[in-house]
């Protein structure tokens, strides 16, 4: 029996090129293509659009045969996939390498036990840098990826990728690739017409975008991919395993409250428009309840939306009326969300697009359309750096992401966190705020607002001492404010003696509070003599 004739009714639907039918395989026949010390590149973007047959496969081969630790791969994704599979590819120890921006504990335990190689990296840049070669120079067969597998839940007449719930950097990881696999999922429904694909050029003649709106089309509906390179395809039927979304609670409200606060004295100042400028938001409880007030008020209308990732509080601003067009690079809707999102496409399908990566987090195009980034940190200092990445300095938890991407070109960049949280034995064990970040991500000049359930910090035009004292008073918790403000005090007076007080610092108690979270579980026992 040929592969064609084995194909289902529902495969030969979705995959309009019949020419491709003759390449659908199991998973099991295409295992010979990832040798050990292979790179391979994953679609994917926050936990949705991501292969799962093959890597889920790779997985079971390699439990299957006790191969833990001896085949190794340097993994390429836009972002995060999902939990059972670069989890279970952690815990089997099949990692030598990972960029740029990862979720999960199993993963996160491995490269802070050393295990994996991980970097970061703005992801703007990063599928650029992987066309130039910049993470495979060192291999002397030219090669970029030496494989790429990827979820599509169309194929075009001609062969153009459709792709799902994310474009993330799919694009250039099919691009990079000399070998494709593609896993079509019919359990998804089509998503074809949600896209705008635009592929990457290298410098010195790239062109520029032409976006001057969030709904501008630009691109293609499908990825361009030559047919030559895809050596299989396999039928998944696996759903994006997303999970429910972090409930909302009385800090996230507030910081919420305060930020709409600030941006109704921003229309009033006639700093910004009534239907206010796009907005990007982060992930997590903060955000939904900032989307949340936004969809629950009636402050601000016609609101428009350019950001990397969309949860289900957008549903909820689509559906007050004040949300008019959003675009980002995926929607990581919860289960019911996905349900709600099938459920009433005909009234989201005009209002939304997908493009990849290179786009929605485009830095010139954050500045020209004039975005307003909100982003949630690990800490800030006193002074106005912000670290998103390092717990005390040195335990990675997720990667940079996009966070720099959109606060240093957005119009207005606010980063919004409570203002303490607790330990295992302190409720407000470990301040937000800190005389110095111990990792800087995003530097002192990337940041205009601080948000927190205390208040806010507007930083716009003040010089370092300035920020100091309006952060302190504004956004750190009550437990820690005299504390703060001490540290501060002492620094301005020794450093203004000495001519060094444009930011003052007492660098042998500048991370007193970090010192005493380790030895102590509290920042509350600091020692600052």
């Amino acid at each position: 029996m040929s592969r064609a004739a084995m194909a289902s009714a529902a495969f030969k639907a979705r995959v309009r090129k019949p020419s491709l039918w003759n390449k659908l395989h199991t998973a099991d026949e295409l295992l010979h293509h990832f040798p050990n010390g292979s790179y391979i590149g994953w679609s994917g973007f926050t936990g949705v659009g991501y292969p799962k047959v093959l890597p889920i496969a790779l997985a079971d081969h390699v439990e299957k045969n006790n191969l833990q630790g001896t085949t190794n791969y340097s993994l390429f994704v836009g972002a995060s996939s999902g939990a059972e599979t670069e989890g279970r590819w952690a815990d089997l120890n099949m990692y030598t390498r990972r960029a740029p921006h990862q979720v999960g504990k199993s993963i996160s335990k491995g490269i802070n036990e050393g295990r994996i190689n991980f970097f970061d990296k703005h992801l703007s840049m990063f599928p650029g840098d992987l066309l130039y070669g910049y993470y495979t120079k060192h291999r002397t067969d030219g090669k970029k990826l030496d494989i790429a597998v990827v979820e599509a839940t169309a194929i075009t007449e001609d062969g153009g990728i459709v792709p799902g719930a994310s474009v993330g950097a799919t694009p250039e990881i099919i691009q990079a690739a000399d070998k494709v696999i593609i896993e079509l999922n019919t359990l998804t429904p089509s998503m074809e017409g949600l896209h705008d694909i635009v592929m990457g050029e290298q410098p010195p003649r790239r062109k520029p975008y032409l976006v001057m709106a969030p709904e501008d089309r630009i691109g293609t509906n499908a990825i361009p991919c030559d047919p030559d390179k895809i050596v299989g395809i396999v039928e998944s039927r696996l759903p994006d395993m997303t999970s429910d979304n972090a409930p909302e609670d009385a800090v996230s409200e507030a910081i919420a409250a305060n930020l709409i606060s600030f941006l109704k004295g921003e229309v009033e100042a006639k700093r910004l428009p009534p239907s206010l400028l796009p907005l990007q938001s982060g992930i997590g409880n903060i955000a939904n309840a900032v989307i949340g007030g936004l969809a629950k008020g009636d402050n601000f209308r016609d609101l428009t939306v350019w950001t990397e990732v969309l949860q289900d509080s957008f549903l909820d601003l689509f559906d007050s009326g004040h949300l008019n067009f959003a675009t980002a690079t995926s929607i990581r809707f919860s289960p019911d969300g996905f349900k709600r999102f099938y459920r009433d496409w005909d009234n989201y399908y005009n209002k939304l697009l997908l493009r990849p990566q290179t786009v929605s987090n485009h830095p010139e195009i954050i500045r020209r359309l004039g975005v307003i980034g909100m982003n949630t940190p690990v800490e800030f200092d006193i002074y106005g750096h912000a670290n998103s990445t390092c717990v005390n300095g040195s335990r990675m938890l997720n990667g940079l992401g996009g966070s720099a991407d959109f606060l240093r070109s957005a119009k207005i960049s606010i980063m919004h966190t409570p203002s303490a949280r607790p330990t295992k034995t302190d409720p407000t064990g470990i301040s937000c705020v800190v005389p110095m970040a111990s990792h800087v991500d995003q530097t002192e000049h990337d940041v205009d607002l601080y948000v927190t359930e205390q208040g806010y910090a507007d930083l716009r035009g003040l010089a370092p001492r300035e920020r100091a004292r309006v952060i302190i008073e504004k956004c750190s918790h009550p437990d820690y404010k005299p504390m703060l403000l001490d540290y501060f005090n002492t620094a301005e007076q020794i450093c203004l003696r000495k001519g060094a007080g444009h930011e003052p610092h007492i660098l042998k108690n500048v991370f007193a509070m970090h010192i005493a979270l380790e030895e102590t579980g509290s920042m509350k026992n600091a020692n600052f003599v």
